[in-house]
């Protein structure tokens, strides 16, 4: 008989809050500003494999930001306009993501190595306590 395991996987900190949601894995470095647009919640960066899904509600599991300090408006904005991811991962937090996050109230973490993390998993973030448990079937 099969069933669900979970693993768990532990991180830092950015900021707190508990997320639960289906993982949404960009494998490249993203860009807020252009690779997001804040009307849609879609990733419109054309060097992911994930362009055209939608950000909304889902856990955002990517390496690190890149690109314009702007990209921390286009996360806020996204959270204004209720298309914001529930939770953020990286493997490196860098300040754009970081501040986006913080000024948006959204749950991130970073140092998880997000090649454990299947694209649709269901995961289970605790940014309070600093991890992700990724439900596998």
């Amino acid at each position: 008989m099969g069933g669900c395991r979970t693993i768990r996987l532990d991180g830092r900190k950015v900021y707190g809050g508990r997320a639960r949601g289906t993982a949404l894995v960009c494998n490249r470095p993203l860009s807020f500003l252009g690779g997001v647009d804040p009307k849609s919640g879609k990733i419109t960066d054309d060097e992911q494999a994930v362009r055209g899904e939608k950000v909304a509600d889902r856990i955002l599991v990517f390496p690190r930001g890149r690109g314009s300090t702007v990209g921390s408006y286009v996360i806020y904005e996204l959270k204004c306009n209720g298309l914001a991811p529930a939770g953020i991962i990286n493997v490196e937090a860098e300040p754009i993501i970081a501040t986006g996050a913080i000024m948006s109230s959204i749950p991130m973490i970073d140092r998880i190595s997000i090649e454990k993390v299947p694209q649709g998993a269901f995961l289970e973030l605790n940014a309070d306590e600093a991890y992700v448990n990724v439900v596998l079937e």
